[in-house]
């Protein structure tokens, strides 16, 4: 079975729980913490993965980790993780429990590429448009590419939104070959 697909139920399960037992933000808080600690971590990444540490070391350091930083719950559900020899796509369990939780939260996760820092009212104005066409709510990871030449990019779900100027670019000498094209026949 795909990573995909075994994160995915794991994930939702532990939304379930967490909803089950009306805990949801605390849990969505803790899947944040989890997930940032994992991925800002080489290091634990590579003990999680490794197949020559053994599982009650892995479920002692977790535990020394996270203990008296998230709840019970999130910390059993670790440890289940943990016995069901699942440690290695700890990663992707609470990315894919994280976009659960802003999927239930009516949140549309978007990305802005630009060429150049957005100042803060261009970035309230895309927030503020894109929510009044989706009736969402819009979480934006920003980040730069100076490749674009100006203008940005926002993704949203699968759906592109390209106003870069390379972009136009590429669109101008497709029609002109498309022109040249055209008249030579």
């Amino acid at each position: 079975m795909s990573t995909y697909r075994v994160s995915y139920r794991y994930a939702k399960s532990l939304l379930l729980l967490a909803k089950e037992k009306k805990i949801l933000n605390k849990i969505s808080l803790d899947g944040e913490l989890i997930y940032n600690t994992i991925s800002n971590s080489k290091e634990l990444r590579s003990v999680l993965k490794s197949p020559i540490v053994k599982l009650n070391i892995k479920k002692s350091l977790l535990n020394k980790i996270f203990k008296n930083k998230i709840s019970k719950e999130s910390l059993n559900f670790l440890d289940f993780v943990i016995e069901k020899n699942r440690e290695d796509i700890l990663l992707e369990i609470f990315k894919e429990f994280l976009l659960l939780v802003d999927k239930e939260n009516n949140i549309l996760n978007t990305k802005v590429i630009s060429a150049i820092a957005l100042n803060d009212k261009t970035k309230k104005s895309i927030v503020r448009n894109f929510e009044n066409r989706t009736g969402k709510s819009i979480k934006v990871n920003y980040s730069l590419d100076p490749g674009l030449i100006g203008g940005f990019i926002i993704k949203i779900e699968d759906t592109v939104y390209d106003a870069s100027i390379k972009n136009q670019l590429q669109l101008l000498r497709k029609k002109f070959s498309e022109e040249i094209n055209i008249s030579n026949n």
